[in-house]
């Protein structure tokens, strides 16, 4: 035996065939890769690779997203300026519903106040008549002969043509404003038969009613104005035409007539001649 049959080699051992053809094989797949990759990496570096996103669905829903909130935002606003605007629409008319309540309560306490003010003169108006008739008839009952010695056949002069003017129009209509010759309201008659005696008097019956001096019903004379009302106020006259009667132009109904006293009962008289 040799004296190094037991020294082992200091030379590897031989690996199998199959592991070498393994390895080779993986080797060569790894130089492939290598390859491929520097290849890409040449193409690459030659020419560089664009590449585009294309998102057209994400970007049509983004901006229909958009849209709708914008609308929607805009509909708000209006909204909001439309109720504002209600607001304001329905704040001025309270303001101005409640300034209309106060003026109708202003002028509703006016008409209150004027109808009562009417009222009180009406009721005055009365009260001064009812007395003055009251003298009237107990200036009557007392001095039955003063209606006898002023009867209308003793009256002379222009008295005497006064009365006979009123008494020649009595049957002509009553027209308020009118002044002769078809048609009279009171005063005009009035105004017109003392025209015949050269004598003007003021156009209506309350200036009528102070254009001479006051004499008291128990002493009355023909040609006398008569006045109902009171002196500067009155609101009907008519002439004195003796026996205790008179004529004027009383009514539409009635136009001008020849009444007595008692019909309606004068409240003053005024002597102009």
């Amino acid at each position: 035996m040799s004296h190094t049959a037991h020294i082992r080699s200091h030379r590897k051992p031989r690996r199998s065939a199959s592991k070498i053809a393994m390895r080779a094989g993986v080797a060569g797949g790894v130089l492939s890769t290598l390859a491929v990759a520097g290849a890409a990496g040449s193409a690459s570096a030659a020419e560089p690779v664009t590449q585009t996103l294309e998102l057209p669905t994400l970007t049509a829903d983004m901006a229909t997203q958009v849209a709708q909130s914008a609308d929607a935002t805009q509909q708000a606003a209006a909204n909001y300026q439309l109720q504002a605007e209600r607001d304001a629409a329905a704040a001025k008319a309270a303001k101005q519903a409640k300034a209309d309540l106060a003026e109708a309560k202003k002028k509703a306490e006016a008409k209150k106040k004027a109808a009562e003010e009417t009222a009180r003169k009406a009721a005055a108006e009365r009260a001064t008549r009812s007395s003055e008739r009251t003298t009237l008839s107990a200036a009557a009952s007392a001095d039955t002969s003063v209606s006898t010695s002023t009867s209308s056949s003793t009256a002379t002069g222009s008295a005497a043509a006064v009365v006979s003017f009123v008494k020649s129009q009595v049957g002509k209509p009553y027209v308020l404003g009118a002044s002769g010759s078809s048609a009279y309201d009171c005063s005009s008659l009035v105004q017109a038969a003392f025209k015949q005696v050269g004598i003007s008097l003021p156009r209506v019956s309350q200036d009528q009613s102070t254009a001479g001096t006051q004499v008291g019903l128990s002493n009355l004379q023909p040609g006398d104005i008569l006045y109902w009302g009171s002196a500067g106020s009155a609101y009907h006259v008519a002439v004195y035409v003796g026996d205790g009667m008179f004529v004027g132009a009383q009514n539409p109904s009635t136009g001008v007539a020849e009444k007595p006293l008692s019909y309606d009962p004068p409240t003053g008289a005024v002597r102009v001649l």
